[in-house]
């Protein structure tokens, strides 16, 4: 067992980012992430109810409504997500999160005309993206605007992917807050000491919620079983993976096979000499002939 809890199980991510009594650790976070922007004050769980355990693995997410400093709010939607279309999967989850806005001001005795909260989606993805995915950078950070400017069209809604595979910063290497906070989350399960502990106490304070030792019997064995979930979760997408790459592999040796019968054959090669220079059968071969 490693000393610090792994935060991409869901019971770590909850632990950290989804507690009444860790939400300091959420208010630092999200300050250093919005570095220069604006300063958290509080946040509020919008709906303990999506804190349950989760049991098929589609991540932890929940709404956290944040107060600014200077009076503003808004709304930031915290994944810890592992799934396949995960862009289009947040697309969704953003548009809940505005329409349920919608439907709360239908019931009010004097509803207001779309008065919109901002949406801001956070998604921690602690996987390796395919070639063709959207999100190829560490971090990516998607507003609305409009075609052919710089200038944000709405604040209302704002996607931020974080790739922590990418991210490939040793720890003395780190020099901002947030690069920090990137580093021990991610190296965070096969730590010994959490790092920056003396620059920064929100990381003394980190080592301290993350800390295994510290665990009760039953929050043991609710971390011990969301890891399993994890380790199976990763086991079947490797099957998957490595099933689809072997079925790559032999449809790239039979096109290849193809190939050459079809140029020995206009060498004028026998169906026999063909089938034997290629492994291809006979009925292969005239089907191919026929094509």
């Amino acid at each position: 067992m490693s000393r610090y809890i792994n935060p991409f199980t869901d019971w770590g991510f909850k632990r950290l980012f989804g507690q009444e009594f860790s939400k300091d650790l959420l208010i630092s976070f999200l300050n250093d992430l919005f570095e220069g922007e604006f300063h958290i004050q509080n946040v509020t769980f919008k709906d303990k109810e999506q804190l349950a355990d989760t049991k098929d693995l589609r991540g932890c997410i929940y709404d956290v409504f944040c107060e600014t400093d200077d009076g503003k709010h808004f709304i930031v939607e915290m994944q810890n997500n592992r799934a396949v279309n995960f862009v289009n999967r947040t697309l969704c989850y953003a548009s809940k999160a505005i329409t349920s806005q919608r439907e709360k001001e239908k019931t009010k005795d004097e509803p207001t005309f779309y008065e919109l909260v901002p949406v801001y989606v956070i998604s921690f993805m602690n996987f390796l993206p395919h070639a063709e995915d959207e999100v190829s950078e560490f971090k990516t950070d998607v507003m609305l605007r409009e075609k052919g400017s710089e200038e944000a069209f709405t604040d209302k809604l704002r996607f931020i992917y974080l790739n922590l595979p990418l991210f490939k910063k040793k720890a003395e290497e780190c020099v901002t807050d947030f690069e920090k906070w990137i580093y021990v989350l991610k190296h965070m399960a096969t730590l010994e000491r959490i790092p920056f502990e003396t620059q920064k106490k929100i990381f003394k304070r980190l080592a301290e919620v993350a800390d295994s030792r510290c665990l009760s019997k039953e929050e043991m064995e609710k971390y011990e079983e969301s890891q399993r979930q994890v380790t199976n979760y990763n086991l079947g997408m490797y099957s998957a993976w490595q099933e689809g790459n072997q079925k790559g592999i032999a449809e790239g040796e039979l096109s290849k096979s193809l190939s050459i019968a079809h140029n020995l054959l206009l060498m004028g090669m026998s169906l026999e000499q063909v089938s034997q220079a290629t492994g291809l059968t006979k009925e292969q071969l005239k089907e191919m002939k026929k094509g």
